[in-house]
């Protein structure tokens, strides 16, 4: 079993977002939604991060920017699948950053974590795996941990990386039993890692408290 395996296509005719049901969530929620706008600044919109470093407490607590937040979050997701509506092209791909990992914690703990929670983790993971193959920067790999962590967001995981690999060997991106990562290249410049080293896999697991 895994997540995202099955799906079909069918496009809405319209998307609501009533920001007001948020304040029905515990902040602990919210701070979980944001995950995915984190990775949103991180693939293509910076100014997200921006405006998450400039006041953290706001972006938490709902502030003035919240609706900004959102907005620029969500005009990432829909210029992504409106570039690739049936996940023909593979540009898609790109919003799973932080998913291969993040699917996988989430499938071994018996889905106790709240997503975000795990995808945050998975961006950190995703980030560390770039900078030791030499494709990210050291400046925005730190990045990722002090955004995350600002948003009261896990950024470690202590699992055993046996656990996790046959889950993330299922991901909808792997290729038979390779592992497919989206990374970065830079600050929005999201590519994909194709079948990586064990030990290269292993490294970067380490750095976020795995063994």
């Amino acid at each position: 079993a895994g997540k995202n395996l099955v799906g079909a296509f069918h496009p809405p005719a319209g998307v609501l977002c009533d920001l007001a049901a948020l304040e029905s969530l515990p902040r602990r929620d919210v701070a979980a939604g944001l995950a995915e706008v984190v990775k949103c600044g991180f693939i293509a919109d910076p100014v997200i991060l921006e405006l998450i470093e400039t006041d953290p407490a706001g972006a938490r607590e709902l502030g003035p920017r919240t609706a900004e937040l959102i907005r620029r979050a969500v005009q990432v997701k829909a210029d992504v699948v409106g570039e690739d509506l049936r996940e023909e092209s593979g540009r898609r791909e790109i919003l799973n950053y932080g998913h291969t990992l993040g699917h996988a914690i989430e499938q071994v703990e018996r889905y106790r974590w709240r997503h975000g929670d795990a995808v945050a983790v998975g961006m950190v993971f995703a980030a560390e795996l770039a900078r030791l193959a030499g494709r990210l920067d050291d400046r925005t790999a730190v990045r990722h941990l002090s955004v995350l962590s600002a948003l009261g967001l896990p950024t470690a995981y202590a699992g055993r990386l046996a656990r996790v690999m046959p889950a993330m060997q299922i991901d909808k991106k792997a290729r038979g039993d390779r592992l497919r990562f989206v990374v970065l290249d830079g600050l929005a410049q999201p590519g994909m890692l194709e079948d990586p080293d064990g030990g290269l896999v292993a490294a970067a697991y380490a750095r976020i408290g795995g063994s």
